[in-house]
């Protein structure tokens, strides 16, 4: 059984408790901590490293939208729920990328709905064909599903509320997020050099010190130089050398 570790954030004992209670029917969740205020979360993100973040929106201080803002900054972002009794923040909320939006009282079957898209995410099934090779990525332009081999895709980047597809040949749309795409292609050669940058090592042509620790990368039959969040130089490093 994979198991989701997931992070609770609100300033009330007993919402973390009713919160905890619940998530404690579904046999994915592991709870590794609580946080009872926006820099408490904020630590203990970068402390347990978990896959899911419960997050209440009015908190004093550094409210949960600031919170969110901070997380996504960081080098492993964790998915994102906004568990408020206050609906009016939604809009902002996805602005943020926040995976769903759960209003208090909590309703047990909306709450069922978000793990299974959490599961869907953190857990995407990948087809098998007679060979035993994983599928390709189904994704769709101007109405056509084209069905690409991961080894086609050259680089992806998030592009405001599209996460562009590059290919030798062609450049795609989709809505799916790059977290979503990152870990359907989990078993490929692909590398996050940024947050908002992911791109497949197999293509990887040279690495130029830039400034600031920052390094610039460049792709095979590509001009285009990628820059690389100081970050996550050092593991692209030892991913890229034997």
């Amino acid at each position: 059984m994979r198991t989701v570790r997931t992070l609770i954030v609100d300033d009330e004992r007993y919402a973390r408790e009713e919160l905890a209670y619940l998530l404690g029917k579904f046999s994915s969740i592991q709870l590794v901590g609580e946080a009872e205020n926006g820099e408490a979360a904020v630590l203990k993100t970068l402390q347990l490293q978990p896959d899911v973040v419960f997050l209440d929106v009015e908190m004093p201080k550094m409210n949960g939208l600031e919170v969110a803002k901070s997380l996504v900054e960081l080098k492993k972002v964790p998915l994102i729920i906004f568990a408020t009794a206050y609906p009016q923040f939604a809009a902002e909320a996805f602005r943020i990328n926040a995976v769903d939006y759960l209003v208090k009282p909590y309703d047990e079957e909306q709450l069922k709905q978000t793990i299974d898209r959490i599961e869907k995410v953190l857990f995407p099934a990948m087809p098998v064909d007679s060979s035993g090779m994983l599928g390709k990525l189904a994704v769709e332009a101007d109405g056509e599903i084209n069905y690409l081999l991961p080894q086609e895709i050259l680089y992806m980047y998030r592009d405001e509320k599209v996460t562009k597809i590059i290919t030798h040949t062609q450049e795609y749309e989709v809505r799916t997020t790059l977290k979503e795409l990152e870990s359907r292609l989990e078993p490929f050669s692909f590398f996050r050099i940024h947050k908002g940058y992911l791109v497949n090592l197999m293509y990887v042509s040279r690495l130029t010190p830039w400034f600031n620790g920052a390094y610039q990368l460049e792709l095979e039959g590509l001009d285009t130089k990628l820059s690389v969040s100081r970050n996550y130089v050092k593991d692209l490093r030892q991913r890229l050398e034997l």
